[in-house]
């Protein structure tokens, strides 16, 4: 089955040591594409030289059969981090989501979950990323969590992007017809991936579909369009079952990808087709560093 993984954080602490031994075995696993995004400065500038780099970096293993593998960036600042972030930091992301190496924007969103940065920081960093992206002309990465039992966070990331305007012609325009955004690991009852998907967002599944109280995502897998159909395994977190709870990565997006594959009644080989189709049509079909 061929795969990607629209959202791993490989820049993180826990692949410092093995990185490329980790880039082998998703290859291996059939992942094609990678996106790595950034969740502060910092990690967005790792982001962006992972993919800039990753061919002389981290280079070809063993002479090898595998397949070639992507690696593309995003730039952004976590809502948990929207606080903290200066001008001056901002700036910095700003010249960032100009390198060719970077295919979106992101990750930002709201938590209302942990809400580690107050409710208004995060709402103000959501609307500068949203400006962003429609300036740029690239896609948005959103994450959107609110707390058990409630859908707070999810209604005020809709409302914001109506507001921003997204699925109206300048966002179509300003993207080429791309989604505007991308709701990541997604969490959340069916009418909002309804609403999402009206106003023309792109859906992406994690190993999170496997936790109790996520049901509705069976649901909302058999519903989105092929064209805005991802998988990702928000690594090094969200580990899928039969990953190793200590860390996951790119190789356990399969596990994720044969779900969709049974959610929906398809023929797994075609709906890994499609998912390699769909994550080129949301990111523009330009790459990064490529493993070979």
């Amino acid at each position: 089955m061929r795969l990607v993984d629209s959202h791993a954080h490989l820049q993180a602490d826990p692949f410092a040591a093995d990185l490329p031994a980790v880039l082998a075995a998703a290859a291996l696993a059939g992942v094609e594409r990678l996106l790595v995004p950034g969740w502060d400065l910092a990690s967005s500038q790792a982001a962006v030289r992972l993919a800039r780099d990753g061919a002389a970096l981290y280079g070809a293993r063993g002479g090898s059969s595998l397949v070639p593998l992507s690696v593309d960036a995003a730039v952004g600042i976590h809502p948990h981090a929207a606080a903290s972030v200066d001008e001056a930091t901002w700036e910095a992301i700003r010249a960032l989501a100009a390198d060719p190496a970077v295919l979106a924007i992101g990750e930002t969103g709201l938590d209302y979950d942990r809400a580690f940065s107050p409710r208004e920081a995060q709402l103000a960093n959501l609307r500068r990323h949203l400006a962003l992206g429609r300036a740029t002309g690239k896609p948005v990465i959103l994450h959107c969590r609110s707390a058990v039992g409630r859908r707070d966070a999810q209604d005020q990331l809709l409302a914001e992007l109506r507001e921003a305007g997204v699925g109206d012609a300048p966002w179509t325009r300003a993207l080429d017809g791309r989604p505007a955004a991308i709701l990541h690991s997604f969490s959340g009852p069916v009418d909002y991936a309804e609403a999402a998907l009206e106003l023309g967002l792109a859906i992406s599944f994690s190993g999170l579909v496997f936790r109790r109280g996520e049901e509705a995502s069976a649901n909302v897998a058999r519903i989105v369009p092929a064209d805005r159909l991802l998988t990702e395994t928000d690594a090094p977190y969200l580990p899928p079952p039969g990953a190793p709870r200590r860390r996951n990565e790119p190789a356990w997006v399969r596990v994720t990808g044969a779900w969709i594959a049974e959610r929906r009644a398809e023929d797994p080989d075609a709906v890994g087709a499609g998912l390699v189709v769909a994550y080129d049509a949301v990111f523009s079909g330009t790459t990064g560093g490529t493993l070979a």
